[in-house]
């Protein structure tokens, strides 16, 4: 079982790839799809969970998403079909890094999913490559709420405080306009959904011969969190407009 598997298996119920609630997922599109008509990119979509809202809640909205998980682009792919929204989506077997897109769009989304660029920076570069005139860009990253241990800052990478965070944004060249701070509730719902969905599915499946792993895999995820970066992990997403075209 790699860990493309184990993902998705771990996702089966918390679609959304990041701690946010429903709600919290609609009043953040709303906020960046001020206009019904739009074109939106995702960049490191997974399961296309956020395009597939923003097309049921937009029927004039058209989306692309560009991920390099073969199988959670079929996950996107089947779920647009069942949604009745498949005409209108279209997803690249890529890396998001480096995508040659050939248009702008109205929004570009990059939730959770930093690290394909190699960090916050260098994501509010390459977001701005793709942006029209007008755009914005949803961005969710992790943020340091509390001094992390060495252990956390060894697991979870290069991460700031909040309002450091907010620096390296503007230091980019965004303006915010609207966010949206994980609570507690949102972190630790995620974090039980991650943990239980993969441990419920080994426990399904005892005969199965990644059963080991997969249960593995939720006890080593669910120490790192209670023992690690629970209390000092935060999530941050942002709607940002450039500062200067």
């Amino acid at each position: 079982m790699n860990r493309d598997q184990i993902s998705r298996i771990a996702h089966t119920h918390h679609p959304i790839a990041a701690p946010l609630e429903d709600n919290s997922v609609r009043v953040l599109l709303e906020y960046a799809l001020p206009r019904p008509e739009s074109r939106v990119l995702d960049l490191g979509c997974g399961g296309g969970e956020w395009l597939l809202r923003a097309l049921a809640a937009r029927p004039g909205l058209l989306a692309e998403g560009v991920d390099t998980c073969e199988l959670a682009l079929a996950h996107a792919e089947q779920a647009a079909r069942q949604r009745g929204v498949h005409d209108r989506l279209v997803l690249h077997h890529r890396s998001a890094a480096g995508f040659p897109a050939s248009h702008a769009y109205d929004l570009v989304l990059c939730v959770g999913a930093t690290h394909a660029f190699g960090g916050l920076v260098a994501t509010l570069a390459a977001a701005r490559e793709h942006l029209a005139p007008g755009g914005r860009f949803l961005i969710g990253d992790g943020y340091w709420a509390a001094d992390p241990s060495p252990e956390a800052a060894e697991m979870l990478g290069d991460l700031a405080d909040l309002p450091s965070t907010l620096d390296r944004v503007a230091a980019g060249g965004w303006t915010p306009v609207h966010g949206h701070l994980s609570t507690r509730q949102e972190l630790d719902v995620y974090e039980w959904s991650w943990t239980g969905s993969l441990a419920s599915w080994a426990l399904d499946h005892p005969d199965d011969p990644d059963s080991g792993q997969a249960l593995a895999a939720a006890d080593t995820h669910r120490t790192q969190w209670l023992r690690g970066y629970r209390d000092c992990f935060g999530f941050v997403c942002l709607v940002l407009r450039p500062t200067s075209d």
